[in-house]
């Protein structure tokens, strides 16, 4: 049941509501609903992180700080529909503030890849791990800017509007970095086409 805050009763379960209905009743004091809106957002928000500052530990301190300011300013927040996009907006700000007060761009290969390897084939295993962990290295060396929308695009399936909302931006300069990334990943990534 994907309930409006029409129709929810105090019994419904948190994880059986949409986001705007969560939303509503965690701005009410509910911590079972914020708490469902934790569940439900979480790991988006530390893959997010992971990807952009290449560093887990980094990535988890992001996604607590996210979840605590969202939580002191849900009273803000008055169009409960927008809260997964606030979330993504702030995960991506505060990335890239992490980036420039750290002065580097760390690579996103540092997360160890391991593809299992299919019957007697461990070679291909071994191709496809090398060839995975530099596209996780190219996108590390993307402008965070860059980095940024095109995470949001091409993991997390954000239209351009959304990530133009998300890095407040216009959709023009969206498309623009999204391409410039495609461009230079396609570039670096030549060796393995």
């Amino acid at each position: 049941m994907h309930g409006s805050a029409a129709d929810w009763s105090p019994t419904t379960a948190p994880d059986q509501l949409d986001h705007a209905t969560l939303v509503a009743r965690a701005r009410d004091g509910d911590v079972p609903a914020f708490e469902a809106l934790v569940r439900r957002y979480q790991g988006s928000m530390y893959a997010l992180a992971a990807r952009m500052l290449g560093d887990r530990g980094e990535a988890e301190d992001i996604v607590q700080e996210v979840f605590v300011a969202a939580w002191r300013r849900l009273p803000e927040i008055r169009a409960d529909a927008a809260f997964p996009t606030w979330l993504y907006r702030c995960t991506t700000n505060r990335c890239l503030n992490r980036l420039r007060a750290m002065n580097r761009v760390r690579p996103v290969g540092e997360h160890e890849v391991v593809v299992a390897a299919r019957g007697d084939q461990p070679e291909h295993a071994a191709e496809l791990n090398a060839e995975v962990a530099d596209l996780l290295a190219a996108v590390g060396r993307l402008t965070p800017q860059q980095r940024a929308c095109w995470l949001l695009r091409e993991v997390h399936g954000l239209s351009y509007e959304d990530i133009a909302d998300v890095v407040r931006t216009t959709t023009t300069a969206v498309r623009g970095r999204i391409a410039r990334a495609r461009a230079q990943l396609a570039q670096e990534m030549t060796p393995w086409q």
